[in-house]
This record gives C-alpha cells, sequence and structure tokens, in this order.
C-alpha cells in the first residue's frame, strides 16, 4: 500500500461517522467523483480510488469489496514466461439513489444503478439497473416500487438510544416484533 492509500486509511479511521467518511472522500478528492448525501462505512482506500465515481444518494454499508483490476496478469506472464499481459483495470459507476449491502463485492467495468439496492453478501460481476439484486452473481428480485412496498408493510419501530446503544425500550420492540413475525411462519 502506498503512503497516499495509508494516510487517507488513517484518516477514514479517524473519521467518528460514516457520513463524515463520505465528506473525508469528497474533501481530500481521493475517488473519481462522490456526490451529495452519500454514507460510507468502508475505511480501508480500495487499491485505484480514482476509478470509482459514487453518485447523489449512495449509502455503503460495512465491508463493501471494491475491485477496480485484476491479477491474472501475474499468474499468465509467469505460466507463458513473458510479460506479455497487461493488468485489467476498469471503472466502476455507482449512480445515484444506490445502497449497496454489507460483504458485497464490486468487481470492475459496472455502473450499479440508479435506483438500485443491492443486498448484503452480493457479487456485482456486471451492470445493473433500477431494482433489488442478490446473490452470486447478482440476480434481480424485484423493482424499488415492489421493494418499497413490502417495507411499508414491515412494522416500524421507533428508535431511541440509551446507555452503550440502543434503549431498553427499543431492544424489547425489536425482540417482540422478531417473534412475532416467527411465529406467523
Amino acid at each position: 500500500m502506498d503512503w497516499h492509500r495509508i494516510r487517507h486509511t488513517i484518516g477514514m479511521y479517524l473519521c467518528s461517522t460514516a457520513i463524515k467518511r463520505a465528506s473525508y472522500l469528497k474533501k481530500h478528492d481521493i475517488l473519481y467523483h462522490i456526490g451529495e448525501n452519500c454514507m460510507t462505512m468502508f475505511r480501508k482506500i480500495p487499491l485505484y480510488p480514482k476509478l470509482i465515481s459514487m453518485g447523489n444518494n449512495v449509502w455503503i454499508a460495512s465491508d463493501v469489496l471494491f475491485v477496480p483490476h485484476d491479477v491474472i496478469h501475474k499468474m499468465l506472464n509467469n505460466k507463458f514466461g513473458r510479460d506479455e499481459f497487461l493488468e485489467n483495470l476498469g471503472c466502476i459507476d455507482i449512480k445515484d439513489n444506490v445502497f449497496i449491502g454489507s460483504n458485497s463485492t464490486i468487481l470492475p467495468n459496472v455502473t450499479i444503478g440508479p435506483d438500485v439496492v443491492v443486498a448484503a453478501g452480493t457479487l456485482v460481476n456486471k451492470s445493473i439497473r433500477g431494482g433489488v439484486y442478490a446473490g452470486v452473481p447478482a440476480k434481480y428480485l424485484c423493482s424499488l416500487e415492489e421493494f418499497v412496498e413490502k417495507r411499508k408493510q414491515y412494522p416500524q419501530i421507533e428508535i431511541t438510544r440509551g446507555k452503550g446503544g440502543l434503549s431498553e425500550k427499543t431492544v424489547a420492540a425489536c425482540w417482540k416484533r422478531f417473534n412475532n413475525m416467527e411465529q406467523s411462519k
């Protein structure tokens, strides 16, 4: 890792919130582009960050891996005993109104969005647009409108905070909702 990435990775770790981390990326011109109203849970600066662009209202959950390159060329060059193959680089373009869930992997040469939800643990290996995607590789599940309608049916809980995180009232409400949902299965 070069000094630039180390310095900014430390800077990202020092940001206390995900919204501040997105602001840090924008302030220090780390990505190719980052829009307004973004959140990034990741702290480690990806390799080749200038190959990553984020539009407006992009929300990135924990442990999302951006891979704008591969190193297959090293294996091929070693196998054939020559420097014939170059590193494959590709851009990652995330459009407006996108959520990417935890532990997802985004490969090079893809566009995500606009108006996309990527579920946790998804592998995005080709461009996706408009809707909810999940799986390895990413598969279309439903439209964003269908997702919103389903989400409206999900019982909402008012979140209050207490010592060490959530208040006892919020924890009790979450467990009550969970148990009700389990009983109705």
